[in-house]
């Protein structure tokens, strides 16, 4: 995100919403100039990618974060066999846009999907807005690398037969829900499984887990990339059971909350232990984060758990707490053990992060880094930000922006009145309790600029109120499937 976007970059996209016709063309472009016409050629001796997201996991909801009351085995056991990030931060505050920073590698003011469906002008009704298939993402780029690709759990990134349809993002499995919306009923009638219904029964997350485990096994012998977002904790909590927090002195939802991510934690260890039984585990690349920050429209008492770890803010929020999220790395033998890294990152890394594992060069006009070097313990060499950029329209709209060790954060965006920009000296004050602007006014200038040339215009989706109406008077959108 060091360098400047070109006009052709920016286009791209904030248009992704685009017509199919041309997406073919694009992308065979875009493949030849990345050199990835031999893509599929074998990929042997290539590490595996399992990449793991909890939904609306909390930064202090994980032992190794802090957590106290929330038993988290597991993933703590992967902390200390592995890299804790203390200061990366999810692509946006809440589940559609932070996913389409996570595959395209571009945040939240250039990257195609940047709110939730009904917030989309004119609001998508059926189906949601599809991330494009004239760029790259995740998927496409492993499967190009030669990999074996699956995405198991929570899509929401475009219907199917839409150019965000998984199978059309470079997955060969695609499995689960597909529309963010059924993602809330954990107890569903049928999951989709590559464009077709497919009757189910029984918790969801359960079967997301056995199929992980399948595919794993099925391509333990070749190269496999595993996209695992699963759906909780999120806010609907009904789960099988509350053990093991059966008799707390906790309120229902309480012991709801906490036992989804007691099993979040299971299961993840599950496929950890998996791994080593196969043999492979040294060859496998684990990364384990969160879509945004905790949300309380369940009624769980964030508070009693501290799930935001004494950041401020929650989910819909541009405050730390509503986007910074933890992040595991486990690569045995290649990242090292017990380690922690305060590396500033982003959703936005992921993408070139994985295109090195993978051995395939990173796409243009990419607003994140890789972080490779600083997972197999070279800080030294690792590329740092200039600038990481957040928007909303959640809560009256906001913008926020990190440069070093200030940030800053607009609201009322979506008024036309905005609120007054404050600033955040993050080294000595994480929880955002003072605010700075009166007495900084040059570095308040600085990241003002900053807002202003890291958000390209959406057609698609309006973050102000001159936006808004520009894009009501054009209504100019490809209807949704």
């Amino acid at each position: 995100m060091g360098k400047m976007k070109s006009n052709l970059v920016a286009k791209r996209a904030f248009g992704g919403i685009s017509r199919a016709g041309k997406a073919g063309k694009a992308l065979a472009c875009l493949a030849a100039m990345w050199g990835l016409h031999g893509g599929l050629e074998a990929a042997e001796g290539k590490p595996n990618i399992i990449f793991i997201l909890a939904d609306d996991l909390g930064y202090g909801d994980l032992g190794s974060y802090g957590q106290t009351k929330v038993q988290t085995p597991a993933l703590d056991q992967m902390a200390k066999e592995g890299m804790r990030f203390t200061q990366f931060y999810a692509g946006a505050t809440v589940c559609a846009p932070s996913r389409s920073v996570l595959l395209t590698g571009l945040h939240g003011g250039h990257t195609a999907v940047r709110a939730l469906p009904y917030h989309a002008v004119p609001p998508y009704k059926d189906g949601e807005p599809p991330i494009p298939a004239s760029a790259p993402s995740l998927g496409t780029l492993a499967k190009d690398a030669g990999y074996s690709t699956a995405i198991i759990g929570k899509w929401g990134l475009g219907a199917v037969g839409s150019e965000g349809d998984p199978n059309k993002q470079g997955f060969e499995l695609a499995y689960g829900y597909i529309d963010h919306g059924e993602a809330h009923n954990y107890y569903p009638k049928f999951l989709w499984r590559n464009g077709a219904k497919e009757p189910a029964s029984g918790y969801s997350h359960d079967r997301f887990t056995e199929e992980a485990l399948k595919f794993l096994n099925t391509n333990k012998d070749k190269p496999f990339f595993i996209y695992l977002p699963y759906t909780i904790p999120h806010f609907n909590l009904n789960p099988p059971s509350v053990d093991p927090y059966a008799e707390k002195d906790w309120p229902q939802v309480g012991k709801q909350r906490a036992a989804m991510i007691t099993r979040l934690d299971r299961d993840v260890g599950r496929i950890l232990d998996e791994l080593k039984k196969l043999g492979i585990a040294d060859n496998t690349l684990v990364l384990f984060t969160s879509d945004n920050g905790p949300t309380p429209e369940s009624g769980a008492p964030l508070e009693l758990f501290n799930s935001a770890g004494g950041l401020r803010g929650i989910k819909r929020d541009l405050y730390e707490g509503g986007i910074r999220v933890p992040l595991i790395a486990w690569w045995p033998g290649t990242v090292p053990s017990d380690t922690t890294s305060d590396f500033v990152g982003s959703f936005c890394d992921v993408l070139p992060t994985l295109a090195q594992v993978e051995g395939v060069p990173i796409p243009p006009g990419m607003d994140g880094v890789s972080m490779l070097p600083e997972l197999k313990g070279k800080h030294p060499e690792q590329q740092q930000h200039t600038v990481l950029y957040w928007e909303t329209v959640e809560k009256g709209g906001a913008q926020a922006v990190r440069m070093g060790r200030w940030k800053g954060v607009l609201k009322g965006i979506c008024s036309k009145s905005p609120g007054k920009f404050e600033l955040y000296d993050l080294n000595t004050d994480p929880a955002e309790k003072t605010d700075l602007a009166a007495q900084h006014p040059e570095q308040v200038k600085i990241l003002m600029e900053a807002i202003k040339k890291e958000h390209v215009t959406s057609p698609i989706f309006p973050l102000n109120v001159e936006e808004r109406q520009a894009a009501q008077a054009t209504n100019a959108r490809v209807p949704s499937p």
